[in-house]
């Protein structure tokens, strides 16, 4: 088991770090050009140790293999104002030539049983430290703030009551889930024909 949990979490630590940084340069890139911003805000957390241990022992990995087994030590959270935006995140993403991708689950388009939604990006990271380079697993999770409003409270009312749900609750989530969703498609739709039409006026004062 690991000795030094604080020198071993450094490196998650400062990757964290430096990838909340590189997200917020993206956004304020989009702001500086006048333009909308896929990223609302940012948010980062480092598994804790307790959780660590569990998941461990839950999923009987050894300790040699912590590092390449256990994906989600670094995880960041991206908010996205529009639904369509989640795509332009992803794409972003895929564009970069700082990290290499290693997994992508689409949980927007197919939702957990819980109801559930958002999009995971997995990559490694080449973190460079003083002795060299190291290879950081981060797990990225974009959703809008809409899906973000449900996960949370779910985790919630999930964490003050395991295991707890009966099957009617259970059926309220994920309807609750729904229209959250619903939500998002009807507020990217409005947000889509605004603009169209200012396409459109803009188009009509060149003509003129």
């Amino acid at each position: 088991m690991i000795e030094n949990w604080e020198l071993f979490l450094f490196p998650y630590n400062q990757a964290a770090k430096e990838w909340k940084v590189k997200l917020r340069g993206i956004r304020d890139e989009f702001q500086q050009l006048d333009e909308h911003s896929p990223i609302e805000f940012v948010t980062s957390r480092i598994k804790s140790i307790d959780s660590i241990k569990e998941k461990i022992k839950r999923r009987n990995i050894a300790p040699d293999r912590l590092t390449e087994d256990m994906e989600d030590i670094c995880g960041l959270r991206i908010m996205c104002p529009f639904l369509d935006d989640i795509h332009e995140v992803v794409n972003i993403l895929r564009r970069r030539n700082d990290i290499d991708i290693v997994s992508e689950r689409d949980y927007v388009n197919n939702e957990k049983e819980s109801g559930y939604r958002s999009y995971h990006i997995i990559f490694r990271y080449p973190l460079q430290l003083i002795d060299g380079q190291r290879d950081i697993l981060v797990e990225i999770q974009i959703r809008t703030l809409a899906m973000n409003f449900w996960a949370t409270l779910e985790h919630s009312l999930n964490y003050k009551h395991p295991n707890a749900f009966p099957a009617e609750v259970h059926q309220r989530l994920q309807a609750a889930s729904e229209t959250a969703f619903k939500l998002d498609e009807e507020m990217s739709k409005i947000r889509n024909e605004l603009v169209k039409d200012a396409e459109k006026d803009q188009s009509k004062g060149e003509e003129k």
